[in-house]
């Protein structure tokens, strides 16, 4: 294969990004071109503000442009009958009795469709313009070793995945130390307010500890009963109720306070990882473009 033509990192300004954009910057890998944060719209104040400071204190210092993707908020669109709303997975519970899933369209549109956009105009071919056979962008993804099993090719191939992560063979927990020693230990996780992935310690994290985000998330999820308001604006309403929650019950009345299998699995490890972890181990899983947390345990199952 050919040189690409630029390196771009798929910024979630999370964890393993935000890893990765300090490694390149202090030399540590080669240094990006770009890094673009799909914006959703609908993330937390901590991650905007976070994305904000590592702007300013790393990226520009290295010379490396962070793209912020607009045009859109999930939230609202999923709230206005007049717009084309790409589904979110909200859990719903059938006419029947029985529980199943919309749909997810919410990451293709909101993040994947908005990096490939940005990717293109990078590369020098804006719009519908045809990107010629050899001309590429590197594009990394920040994906650590303990969830190697989610690398994979972007299906596009004028920007080809790469995980320097994994060829430094660092699980989170490396990235954790790394950023503590670089001031950046605050680093919170990047995915949307009202996310039906959300694992039950997110929800109370949220609850405890961002009361505004909660209060919006419940507010959100009791809007959503019916689903998305064009589909109920165009004669389609959904067939049963949504919820954020897969208890299938609204948010505030949802048993979150369960400790579910998954993650009492989460909180056993040596001594040496629970102590680099223990100020994460209270913080919401995250979510990047290219990692949906619809592959983890916990966000397949669908019982309370």
């Amino acid at each position: 294969m050919s040189e690409p033509r630029l390196r771009v990192l798929s910024l979630g300004a999370g964890v393993q990004s935000t890893a990765l954009l300090l490694l390149s910057a202090e030399g540590r890998l080669p240094r990006l071109d770009a890094a673009v944060f799909s914006d959703t719209g609908w993330e937390p104040k901590a991650v905007y503000e976070h994305l904000d400071r590592l702007e300013q204190e790393v990226a520009r210092p290295a010379g490396i442009p962070v793209i912020r993707t607009g045009g859109g908020n999930i939230r609202s669109d999923a709230l206005d009958p007049g717009h084309r709303f790409a589904s979110m997975p909200l859990f719903v519970r059938n006419l029947d009795g029985t529980v199943g899933m919309i749909r997810r369209q919410c990451t293709d549109e909101y993040k994947l469709k908005k990096i490939k956009r940005e990717v293109r105009t990078l590369l020098g071919y804006p719009g519908r313009a045809r990107v010629p056979a050899g001309v590429f962008a590197e594009q990394w993804v920040g994906i650590s070793t303990d969830e190697f099993t989610r690398a994979k090719d972007s299906g596009i191939r004028y920007a080809v995945n790469r995980h320097p992560l994994l060829e430094l063979d660092w699980a989170r927990t490396d990235c954790l130390r790394y950023l503590a020693r670089n001031n950046w230990a605050s680093t919170p996780k990047s995915a949307c307010i009202g996310c039906p992935f959300h694992s039950n310690a997110h929800w109370r994290h949220m609850r405890d500890h961002q009361p505004e985000e909660w209060a919006d998330a419940v507010a959100f999820d009791h809007a959503i009963r019916a689903g998305g308001a064009r589909g109920n604006a165009n004669g389609s309403p959904l067939r049963g109720q949504a919820f954020l929650h897969r208890s299938c019950l609204p948010l505030d009345k949802a048993p979150i306070d369960r400790v579910t299998p998954h993650e009492w699995g989460q909180r056993q490890g040596s001594l040496l990882d629970l102590l680099a972890d223990q100020e994460d181990d209270a913080q919401p899983v995250g979510c990047s473009p290219w990692t949906c947390r619809s592959e983890d345990p916990e966000a397949e199952g669908m019982a309370a």
